[in-house]
């Protein structure tokens, strides 16, 4: 059985790096044909819509974390960017990895990754400008960031190649946990347990799985591997859904983070919001 593991903890790992050097590398040299400061400006603007749009795709094309995402949050706030459109791209930024997402498309399918990336682009938005006709702009403290600084990107092979040893460095460990975890479940535990308790149409495995993603803090890189690997022994599509949502979009240290920066009726409400985007994505993936 240890044989068997680390064998398939190896082909996993290999094709995950060779895909993922691959598309980082291409994911930074797009990146540098972005405008970022324009992005900035709509962000900041009178028009919602343009706004909206904007936050989604700055979420889209900055690949943080759920936590290195606070610093960007309080900048805008002190920006006066409107509070419905700092929450889209607080709900967005960790989900939306231009990187892991190709990724997704890749190993899952690109039905799958572009199904994922709509739904949770989409909740973000309803959920986002929920919580702002709800008051919760109110519940904002005041807080000053230093220590900040907007980078500006620029087009530039070596620069992608430096930004790509970057995400090695920093998203690569996580791509190789998340390997590890799948070549052990692929191996040690029998495919008729996952199937018989995790897989088929049980509806309650969604908001279960979504719950227990916020304090598990898996990054969306572990969790490609592994959600791969927990479909094909037999686990339903939608709960790996809800539990890779749940545990990107929010984890216990961005929480304590939030704490600085938003009052506790607000990081509550945040916690409860992305536990429903996680159970309503899975939901949403069992009528697909």
């Amino acid at each position: 059985m240890v044989e068997q593991i680390f064998k398939d903890f190896i082909s996993i790992a290999l094709e995950l790096t060779v895909l993922f050097i691959g598309i980082s590398f291409l994911v930074s040299l797009i990146q540098g044909i972005i405008p970022y400061e324009k992005l900035n400006k709509y962000l900041s603007g009178k028009n919602t819509f343009v706004g909206v749009i904007a936050a989604i795709l700055f979420a889209f094309i900055t690949p943080f974390c759920s936590c290195s995402t606070i610093p960007v949050i309080v900048n805008l706030l002190n920006k006066n960017v409107r509070f419905g459109v700092v929450m889209v791209f607080l709900f967005a930024s960790p989900v939306l990895d231009p990187t892991i997402i190709t990724l997704m498309a890749a190993l899952l399918g690109v039905k799958v990754a572009i199904v994922y990336t709509l739904v949770t682009s989409i909740l973000s938005i309803i959920i986002g400008f929920t919580l702002e006709k709800l008051g919760f702009e109110k519940a904002v403290k005041k807080v000053t960031l230093t220590g900040f600084n907007e980078q500006e990107v620029k087009f530039s092979i070596r620069g992608a190649l430096i930004e790509t040893v970057g995400l090695m460095k920093t998203v690569y460990p996580y791509l190789l946990i998340g390997a590890g975890i799948g070549a052990i479940i692929h191996g040690a535990v029998p495919t008729e347990w996952i199937t018989t308790y995790l897989g088929g149409d049980k509806w309650w495995l969604v908001p279960i799985a979504a719950i227990i993603g916020i304090p598990l803090y898996i990054r969306l890189s572990t969790m490609i591997p592994l959600s791969q690997i927990l479909i094909a022994k037999g686990m339903a599509f939608p709960p790996v859904m809800a539990l890779m949502i749940a545990s990107t979009g929010a984890s216990l240290p961005e929480v304590a983070l939030l704490n600085s920066i938003f009052k506790k009726k607000l990081v509550s409400a945040f916690v409860v919001s992305v536990v429903f985007m996680a159970s309503m994505s899975g939901f949403l993936f069992y009528l697909i």
